[in-house]
């Protein structure tokens, strides 16, 4: 049944009068109302009714820890009682950054990152766009004024400043707000079962990407080309895994053509594919690296780029002649959001947190796999503790519903219903992405939620898509 306003709670209907909500259709919010979370307990969510739900996407795939860490807690009151902020500019630093920048080097998946920089933002959004700058500080200062321009990938998906809103590639994030900038090249994204042409094997696949991008430079002109940006699991556009030797040909032509590479790491750096990043995952060597979201498990805004120090030799003899290095937030390096990472980093090591992903992570990926097969589901997918069944109505085909029917959006309302939080994405893709330190037991609860989910969406689809009375 669909929820009216008379229906909504005196907090509920102060939000719809007072808050534009992020990425939300805003009309069906305002007859529908808001699902008012009030609580968290480990990986499961209360609204303000008492119904609890698992929260199979961490939120926004970022509370690593669950919603009830008592550690992070105590460890941002307790900086709040010592230096509740300062700031990092004109030379000065808050003594907790000292130690975490020490830290995150120690973390750095590659030498040339361990020996280079670390400069703290407050989203992923905000990381990288100030990657987007810095690649064109770096060439300016290089003396190669036309080397600007950056390849990004379709569905690829990098935040919501201009910058990285360009970078993205999808559309409702260019419509309407005259994006992309100029400057932004695409190339497409290396989703097999989506692009795959018919009988195309995956190692085809690859070869055509490959050429394409090998095209795309030559029409441009390698001189002309700054950086290349990937997700290496790509993450709002559909939980893309990219097949075997993809990142190792695609680094190549990088290479030889002298354009940098930018991994996106903020959905999967610290171990949501097993690994301490996805750079160790497929032996990527960028250049700069945003990390954010799992770096405090959420539980206060923060984010990080990684510069290497190749780059950052360039810049400081550069920002020598200038004067200042001309970039920075109020809030970089804020001494709470250090304290907070700084323990969550901590946890991490000392609870084996990659290494618990490792062993439950099989449990995962084997449920997913068994609703391959199911009538309306196209493919299953994933890799670590992420996830994803894309919806299909015909699946041999790989022919996807309608848009306009709204089946993904479907299943996600039957899920919250049956007390799972999980997200649709584009093209009818259900994306599961869980708290890190979720248990057999509970990603066992997860997918049987999922599949009643998945249930009553094949009864709603036969029906002819005739909403619930």
């Amino acid at each position: 049944m669909t929820a009216t306003t008379a229906d909504v709670s005196p907090a509920g209907r102060s939000d719809i009068a007072h808050h534009l909500h992020p990425y939300t259709q805003l009309r069906q919010l305002e007859r529908e109302g808001p699902l008012v979370i009030v609580r968290g307990e480990g990986v499961h969510v209360i609204d303000e009714h008492g119904k609890r739900y698992l929260e199979g996407m961490a939120g926004l795939w970022c509370a690593s820890l669950g919603f009830s860490e008592s550690r992070l807690a105590d460890a941002a009151d307790r900086q709040m009682r010592t230096l509740p902020y300062y700031h990092a500019f004109s030379g000065k630093v808050p003594g907790p950054v000292t130690e975490l920048v020490a830290k995150l080097s120690q973390w750095a998946p590659t030498p040339a990152l361990a020996a280079g920089r670390v400069l703290f933002a407050n989203s992923g959004s905000e990381s990288n766009d100030t990657a987007f700058k810095l690649v064109r500080y770096y060439n300016n200062a290089r003396g190669r004024p036309l080397k600007k321009k950056i390849i990004a990938r379709q569905k690829g998906y990098h935040g919501v400043t201009a910058a990285a809103a360009s970078m993205s590639g999808l559309a409702t994030m260019h419509q309407h707000f005259d994006l992309p900038l100029p400057g932004i090249l695409r190339v497409s994204a290396p989703h097999f079962y989506g692009g795959g042409r018919p009988g195309e094997t995956s190692g085809e696949f690859v070869d055509h990407l490959v050429q394409e991008l090998e095209d795309l430079i030559a029409a441009e002109g390698a001189e002309t080309i700054a950086a290349f940006i990937a997700e290496p699991v790509q993450g709002a556009g559909g939980v893309i895994i990219p097949p075997p030797g993809y990142f190792e040909r695609v680094q190549a032509v990088l290479k030889r053509h002298d354009i940098l590479l930018i991994a996106d790491e903020v959905i999967t750096g610290f171990g949501r594919l097993g690994q301490r990043f996805g750079t160790n995952v497929f032996n990527l060597q960028p250049d700069l690296m945003t990390v954010a979201k799992m770096l405090t498990s959420a539980y206060v805004p923060m984010s990080a780029l990684y510069v290497s120090d190749a780059i950052y030799q360039t810049v400081a003899d550069a920002s020598a002649t200038v004067g200042t290095f001309g970039h920075g937030y109020t809030y970089s390096g804020h001494p709470l959001a250090c304290a907070v990472a700084l323990e969550t980093l901590r946890i991490y090591e000392s609870d084996d947190v990659i290494g618990h992903v490792q062993r439950v992570a099989p449990r995962l990926q084997a449920g997913l796999q068994r609703f391959a097969g199911h009538p309306i589901v196209g493919e299953a997918r994933g890799l670590g503790l992420i996830g994803a069944i894309e919806l299909a109505e015909d699946p041999a085909a790989r022919r996807p519903f309608d848009p306009a029917r709204g089946v993904g959006a479907y299943f996600v309302r039957r899920a919250q219903a049956h007390g799972l939080i999980v997200r649709v994405l584009g093209g009818d893709v259900i994306a599961f992405s869980p708290p890190l330190v979720i248990t057999e037991p509970q990603i066992d609860e997860m997918l049987a939620k999922a599949t009643l989910a998945l249930a009553d969406t094949l009864a709603w689809v036969r029906g002819g898509f005739v909403p619930a009375a």
